[in-house]
């Protein structure tokens, strides 16, 4: 039996991907210093980044590791462990930063 001192093993399904849940996510620090809390109303949706702890099989762009963009409003946040995670479909990430992809031509094309 688990006492819940190791961590549980997850396997993603599908296009699903496990996001480490950021609690500073929201908060922001303007030019001049001042914090910015998450539940302060704004103009325009704010994206958000967050770091890939698993993949499901059929993910074909984001590997665990990566750093992902999405939209905080269209999540589904999960505990395993004690620990906030976030999961979403692959569809759902707006954009990936790793360092894989600096060999890959991407861009603009005119």
């Amino acid at each position: 039996m688990n006492d819940g001192s190791a961590k549980t093993p997850i396997k993603m399904l599908h296009d699903r991907i496990l996001c480490e849940s950021d609690a500073e996510a929201g908060e922001r620090r303007s030019a001049g210093g001042i914090v910015i809390p998450a539940t302060a109303a704004m103009g325009a949706r704010r994206l958000v980044w967050s770091k890939v702890v698993a993949v499901g099989p059929h993910a074909r762009a984001v590997e665990s590791g990566d750093r992902v963009l999405y939209d905080p409003q269209d999540k589904a946040e999960v505990e395993v462990s004690g620990e906030l995670y976030v999961v979403m479909r692959e569809r759902d990430v707006h954009a990936v930063a790793a360092g894989r992809l600096a060999d890959e031509a991407a861009g603009l094309y005119l």
